[in-house]
Order: C-alpha cells, then sequence, then structure tokens
C-alpha cells in the first residue's frame, strides 16, 4: 500500500488529491487563487506564481489533515497545470512577471507573424501543430512580453511553462538549466520535436523578431516524458507543504492531457475534458499530421504513445458568461433543462466567444446565436449553447477521423459532465455514440498515477488505471434526437466554415472586423 499525492493546477483554484494505492482517493483540498482581468483589454489574463505556490500548501495541508494521515507517509507527489501558461524568469528562475494565462490572448499579432513565417519558411513543426501557431501558445506569449517589457529584458534569463516551473520551485532548483522541460508542453505549445531537432532552429526564430535572439539556448534543458522524475521535495517546500523532504516529483504536465489518464483512457479513446474550456485528448502508437488539430506530439498524453491534442476555447465559461447576463447562475438556469427537446429552442449558436482553438485556430471570431425571436429566454441560449458545445466537438472529431484517428469510446471527463446530465446526452446524440462518464472526479487521479509511477508503486500506467480509475455511466444516442440534430449539424458546418475562415467566404471577415471595431 502506498499514498501520494495529484495536484491539479486550475483556471481558479488548486485541488491536491491524496490517493491510496488500495482505497483510491482518501482525502482533498481546494484553494483559490486570483485571475487578473482588465475590462478594458478582454484578452488579458495572468495569475501570480506566488499565489499558486502559497494556495498548493495550503490546499496541501488540508488534504492531509482530512486524510487524516501524518504527511511523512505520502510517498511521491506530482502536478499538472493549464497551459500554455508562461513566465519569463530571472537567472536564479526567480519571475520577471506573472504569468501569461492559457486564455490570454494577447499575443495574437505575434501569432500571427510566426505562423505566416513559418509557412513561408517551409518550416516542418508548424504542421505538427496544426498550421496555425496560436496566441495561447508560447513563443507567441513569450515574443509580446520581450516587446512590451523593454526595461526587463536584461534580467531575461529563461522561460517557463507552468508546470515546469512548479517542479523546479518544489525541487528547489535554482537555475533555468537544471530544470527538467515537459515534452508534454514544449511539444504542444512551443514547436518542440525531437525528429526535427528539438525548438525551431534559431535562424527561424531571429527572422520572426531580433528579441528571440538566444532565446533558444534560454530554453535548453533536459527534455523529458512525465514518467521521468525532476527531483525530489526540497525540504523548505516539504515544511510549507507539511511532507517528508526528498520524496520523488515527476515532470509536470498539462491538467487535461492527465485527466484523461485519470479517466482511464485508453488508445483509441477520446477524452473531451470540459471544463471552462474543452480539451480534447486521444493517445495512438502511429498518427498522422492533421490540420487544424493543436498538437501531434510523440509521448506526450502516454509516454509510450503519440499524443493528439484538439479542444474548444470557451465552454463552461460561454455557461457562465450566459447566466451572468441574466443575473443569475449557471446551476439556476439549468434547472428544468432536462424537459428541452434536440433543436426546440431555434437557435444555433457557434461557441466562438473565446475565438476558435480547433479546427480554424482563429482567435479573432467571437460567439454568434442564429434564430432568436422576441420570446427567447436566457435558459433557452443556454441550451442552445450545450447543443453548440456538442456540434464544434463533432466538427473536430470528423477532422481527426478524416486523418486516421477515428474515435471507438467517447469520455466525458473535467468538472462539468459530472454535475450536467443535459449535457452528456446532448452530446450522445449530436456525437451518435455513446458518451462514458467516470463515476467519480478524476481531477487529480492522473496526477496521481504519475505520483505512483515516481514511487515504484506501479510499473504501468495500464497498472495503475485498472487499480484507481472509477467505473462509467454511460449515455446511449437517442434515436430520434440523432436524426434532429444530424440535420441540424449540417448547417452548423456550413456556418462554422463560412463565418470561421476569413478570405474563404463572403462572411469571413465580418466577425474580425467587429473586433477591430471595437478597440478603436
Amino acid at each position: 500500500m502506498a499514498i501520494v499525492a495529484g495536484v491539479d493546477f486550475g483556471t481558479l483554484s488548486v485541488r491536491v488529491s491524496l490517493v491510496d494505492s488500495e482505497h483510491g482517493l482518501i482525502g482533498s483540498a481546494i484553494a483559490e487563487y486570483p485571475l487578473h482581468r482588465k475590462r478594458e483589454d478582454p484578452d488579458y489574463a495572468t495569475q501570480s506564481h506566488d499565489d499558486h505556490m502559497r494556495a498548493l500548501a495550503s490546499a496541501t495541508r488540508q488534504a492531509v489533515q482530512e486524510a487524516g494521515i501524518p504527511g511523512d507517509r505520502v510517498e511521491a507527489i506530482a502536478l499538472d497545470t493549464t497551459g500554455s501558461s508562461v513566465i519569463p524568469v530571472a537567472a536564479d528562475l526567480t519571475p520577471l512577471d506573472d504569468y501569461y494565462l492559457w486564455c490570454d490572448h494577447r499575443a495574437k499579432q505575434e501569432a500571427a507573424e510566426i505562423t505566416d513565417l513559418a509557412h513561408r519558411e517551409k518550416l516542418e513543426a508548424i504542421q505538427w501543430c496544426g498550421g496555425v501557431y496560436s496566441s495561447e501558445w508560447g513563443f507567441a506569449k513569450l515574443l509580446h512580453w520581450l516587446r512590451h517589457n523593454p526595461g526587463k529584458r536584461k534580467e531575461f534569463a529563461s522561460a517557463f511553462e507552468h508546470c515546469d516551473m512548479v517542479a523546479a520551485t518544489l525541487c528547489g532548483i535554482t537555475s533555468p538549466a537544471q530544470a527538467k522541460r515537459s515534452i508534454c508542453a514544449m511539444g504542444h505549445k512551443w514547436m518542440w520535436n525531437a525528429a526535427l531537432g528539438g525548438l525551431p532552429p534559431e535562424s527561424f526564430l531571429v527572422k520572426v523578431d531580433p528579441l528571440l535572439a538566444g532565446v533558444r539556448a534560454k530554453l535548453d534543458g533536459d527534455y523529458a516524458t512525465s514518467d521521468k522524475v525532476a527531483g525530489t521535495l526540497a525540504p523548505q517546500w516539504a515544511e510549507k507543504l507539511g511532507l517528508r523532504a526528498g520524496i520523488p516529483i515527476p515532470g509536470g504536465g498539462f491538467d487535461a492531457h492527465w485527466d484523461a489518464i485519470g479517466a482511464g483512457a485508453r488508445e483509441g479513446d477520446v477524452v473531451n475534458v470540459v471544463g471552462t474550456s474543452t480539451c480534447i485528448i486521444a493517445y495512438a502508437k502511429q498518427a498522422e499530421l492533421i490540420p487544424g488539430v493543436c498538437g501531434v506530439v510523440k509521448g506526450s498524453v502516454h509516454p509510450q504513445y503519440t499524443g493528439v491534442e484538439a479542444g474548444l476555447s470557451a465552454t463552461g465559461d460561454i455557461f457562465s458568461a450566459i447566466a451572468r447576463r441574466a443575473n443569475t447562475t449557471v446551476v439556476e438556469l439549468s434547472q428544468g433543462l432536462e424537459r428541452y427537446r434536440a433543436g426546440q429552442t431555434g437557435l444555433l449558436r457557434m461557441t466562438w466567444d473565446n475565438g476558435d482553438r480547433t479546427v480554424l485556430v482563429n482567435p479573432n471570431l467571437g460567439g454568434i446565436t442564429f434564430g432568436w425571436n422576441l420570446q427567447h429566454t436566457a435558459q433557452d441560449e443556454l441550451f442552445a449553447a450545450i447543443e453548440g458545445t456538442a456540434f464544434h466537438t463533432r466538427v473536430i472529431l470528423d477532422r481527426m477521423s478524416e486523418y486516421g484517428a477515428p474515435t471507438l469510446r467517447v469520455i466525458n471527463g473535467g468538472g462539468i459532465p459530472q454535475n450536467n446530465a443535459v449535457l452528456n446526452q446532448v452530446y450522445a446524440n449530436v456525437l451518435g455514440r455513446p458518451v462514458l462518464v467516470p463515476s467519480s472526479k478524476v481531477t487529480g487521479i492522473g496526477s496521481a498515477i504519475f505520483a505512483f509511477l515516481a514511487a515504484g508503486t506501479f510499473k504501468t500506467i495500464d497498472e495503475a488505471q485498472d487499480r484507481i480509475c472509477s467505473p462509467y455511466k454511460t449515455y446511449e444516442p437517442e434515436k430520434s434526437a440523432q436524426r434532429v440534430y444530424a440535420d441540424l449539424y449540417e448547417h452548423y458546418r456550413r456556418i462554422y466554415f463560412a463565418f470561421g475562415e476569413p478570405g474563404k467566404s463572403e462572411f469571413g471577415q465580418v466577425l474580425p472586423a467587429l473586433i477591430q471595431g471595437a478597440k478603436r
């Protein structure tokens, strides 16, 4: 028997789960931290490293107390985070600024410049991240920071993804060169590819902007999969967390990727990690390039497979915004949704409120709702938004299937599906296949599985999943609803590509023009 700690850093809070190899979850706790937004700049989203670490210490101590065990019984700790959440650091690993959080989209121009040059230079790496570099990703955010912080450039020594920064901090590492870097994070967000020589070449980066001169070397280090140990818990952090110094800490990963492992995903499964946004995760022995998909990276989800990541830039955030505008909550607004039938509202909702992550990879979009009349309510819009996120998910799964990655099973993970039966049934009806939902929370379970591997408790991920992962509740498609959604989906697809691809139709410039007009 062994006990480990699985840590999950989300957008607004960190959850620490203590998991027993024989009895499963024995204690957990959550600690919140602020998200910094600016009303005048909706693309702005940052968080403080110090806030994260204080919350981690608080949640860990609370989880140990709830489990009723002494902290020195915890044999390993592993962590996942949001991404791409990027922080610039000085030579001693001191943060030079707050994290550019995953949902910070200020780097749209930088992302466009990287994409444009990558295609002109025929940079092969761009094809492995869907053909379009995103404003949500590492190089774009780092370049934006360098351009807007000239006074801090001399101190800049490196930049880190959140998962790597936290792991290095817990290990007491004070040199960027000594910190492990996650293949999961760097492969999906920084165009790192072992087969292509690692990061994009210096000559390419300097052509993007001379400010990137030397950055490639500053990002150098030991790139590793999550079954490799990043270090051991430093004494000062052991004291703060209430754990034993010297326990192993594996390299970190992204929350959605590890949630897929925690949900019991196997090869051929697709996991929709549905939360504030949706990450769609799969892995396979072999995977082809898939246009518009965020990343295809060897070793990213499961160390022995090639990980595939796609997703929606906003899901729960859209539901919350609809409720907020109606001066209510999602819980209250959801009461009675189970009585809605497929297509009942007469609304078709394009869920681009935070841009499009996959398959268009276009941040210059906004939400559209077709079919309004004077009698529609906020609850109608909420149901249409649930349908819209399901339609968008089907667009993505169709694209994956088209390029040789068919879906054998759909698993709905993340925080929302376990509390929203309506969403799961709509997804089953729209996707036309059973949707499996883990019977208990999977947040932190993937982290625990990697902690068990670091502790030597289990030899393989499959063995750990068999022992730790929960059973599923299954939502079967309803034939009558399937037929309705099959018709609506064809309309959704036409609108999706007509409004979402500038230059390819007469409607493609509408949403970008509205966004630019709002900034004047």
